[in-house]
């Protein structure tokens, strides 16, 4: 059988040829939604870039569609979920823009530390100023890499080879992991406080947008140097250019701002005008063999789906039969809400997740919800693209220990998930059950029997069972004119520890949650955990 292929974004001709093995190959760009869902219906597979919208309308049209291919990481223009729905595979070439991209840190890293830029600057306009641009090596340095994916535990490879002191940072990989790569693992004020060079290698999420602020600064070494090639947005500009305009860093190397391209006035303009600064316009996977190894990746793995193979970068996960998906499907919503909530709630390097499974579901096939639950884990704090698919493979890569039980023993529910996670500095459960006509419900935390829907956002607050608490931080929160929408405590004892979930329209801002912590000396923790938007109403399963 001869398939068809429809690029609509311009791809390498490696690519093309790879695919032109086993399929008719048409080249169309540039077009509209309109002209796409007039044609697409014709096809086995689509591969587009980034400019290529492929919307739910798209693929509802793509009858035929079996793949649809992204030359790149990102599949932000790509409705996944229709495409799931429809059983359609979504791949993409994860590894293509490594290599580029960290290449491109130790470029930047480099022409700061020997003032390259400035040198030929010199040179060009017909100096010879060799003792005006006496640079440092790198060789014996520390660099601390915050975030150990692909592209982080690349530059760590780099970086050993330099002869680099490694330490990195990263809540998922392993101790075990992190010593077969040859990086001293460190939280993230430690690796701060210890680095002569700090590189950043994360996605921009909640928890990582500006964390490179003025305090986070103010732990590095005096002197030190700071490479972001991520995000613009995992970095304080005005705190940045405070430190280098007053020395406290002697220099900084920028491939991404918070504003792209920089404005003159913003301070990523500011940033660019400094004379230790280097700075180039996001260029990390700008290398035409990142370009070719992209197209020949994504050619590849849609050429597998073609062939009746299962890719190895699916970004989804197939269609399911539907009596099925129609069981499991609320189990997994409550299991990712479950991941999301402990994965806001743990602190340390993730090593062991635990999941029980009681009730009707320790006679169903749970792989599904075990998934879902490391996809809820993982997705917040990890730059890959973490679902259904991959979350597995992401924990294995990591050295996370994943077990699942089953117990057939009567319980209080009719169905019950019982999740714990280990670090190397504490361990929490959380159990959830799916109540008939009401929908999920988080029952437990840490062995405190509660009764929480798993939306929007909570406050957890971890205290002794003392007078006052509850008055105390309700006045807090209504200071800062945030609304509770519900309140609860779960206790075993009277007097003893117990927990508070207050679920809150907006959420508080980190100021006042360490307020709350120290409101009163009863209250050992508080966590901010965001569960996400509602979820669909499917309670007719339990």
């Amino acid at each position: 059988m001869r398939y068809k292929v429809l690029i609509a974004d311009p791809l390498e001709e490696v690519g093309i040829n790879m695919l032109k093995e086993i399929a008719e190959v048409d080249v169309k760009t540039k077009l509209s939604e309109d002209e796409l869902c007039q044609i697409v219906g014709d096809y086995d597979a689509l591969i587009v870039r980034s400019g290529t919208k492929v919307t739910r309308k798209v693929i509802e049209h793509g009858v035929k569609l079996k793949v649809v291919g992204r030359a790149g990481v990102g599949v932000d223009n790509i409705d996944v979920d229709a495409a799931t729905e429809r059983g359609i595979f979504v791949v993409n070439a994860p590894s293509a823009i490594t290599t580029a991209t960290a290449e491109h840190t130790f470029a930047l890293l480099l022409a700061l530390v020997r003032k390259i830029p400035q040198a030929f600057a010199s040179l060009r306009n017909g100096k010879w100023e060799r003792t005006k641009f006496i640079g440092a090596q790198l060789q014996g340095k520390t660099i601390g890499i915050i975030g150990l994916g692909r592209i982080g535990t690349q530059v760590a490879k780099y970086a050993k080879a330099f002869g680099m002191r490694v330490i990195g940072c990263d809540p998922f990989i392993s101790q075990e992991r992190a010593r077969q790569l040859g990086i001293e693992l460190r939280d993230l004020d430690d690796l701060l406080r210890e680095s002569d060079i700090v590189t950043l290698h994360v996605p921009l999420t909640k928890e990582t947008r500006k964390m490179i602020d003025a305090r986070a600064i103010s732990l590095m070494k005096d002197g030190a140097i700071l490479v972001n090639a991520a995000r613009g947005g995992v970095v304080d500009e005005e705190a940045l250019y405070e430190a280098l305009v007053s020395g406290k860093l002697a220099g900084a190397a920028l491939d991404v701002f918070e504003q792209e391209p920089p404005k003159e006035g913003s301070t990523s303009f500011k940033l660019i005008q400094l004379d230790n600064v280097v700075a180039t316009p996001h260029l990390g996977a700008s290398a035409k063999e990142a370009q070719e190894e992209a197209a020949i990746e994504v050619a590849r793995q849609v050429m597998a789906v073609l062939r009746g193979d299962f890719p190895t970068t699916a970004v989804n996960i197939p269609a399911i039969s539907p009596d099925l998906l129609q069981l499991l499907r609320p189990f997994m919503d409550l299991s990712d809400r479950m991941g999301r909530f402990l994965s806001q709630l743990v602190r340390g390097r993730v090593e062991e997740v635990r999941l029980y499974y009681a009730g009707m579901l320790s006679e169903v096939e749970t792989e599904p919800i075990t998934r879902a639950f490391l996809k809820g884990l993982m997705e917040m704090r990890l730059p890959e693209t973490v679902n259904l698919v991959n979350a597995p493979a992401l924990a294995r890569s990591r050295g996370i220990r994943v077990t699942d039980e089953r117990s057939t023993q009567p319980t209080d529910y009719a169905s019950l998930i019982t999740a714990s996670v280990r670090t190397h500095q504490e361990e929490r459960s959380v159990s959830g059950t799916i109540f008939h006509g009401v929908g999920p419900r988080i029952i437990q935390i840490n062995g405190y029997r509660v009764d929480v829907l798993p939306e929007g956002y909570a406050i957890v607050v971890e205290q002794i069972d003392r007078p006052g608490i509850i008055g105390r931080v309700g006045t807090l929160l209504g200071q800062h004119g945030i609304n509770i929408a519900f309140m609860q405590v779960g206790r075993k004892e009277i007097g003893g520890r117990a927990v508070m979930v207050i679920m809150v329209d907006t959420p508080a801002p980190p100021e006042l949650l360490e307020q709350i912590r120290q409101s009163h000396e009863a209250i050992l923790d508080v966590h901010q955990v965001d569960f996400g938007p509602p979820l669909p109403l499917k309670t007719e399963q339990t």
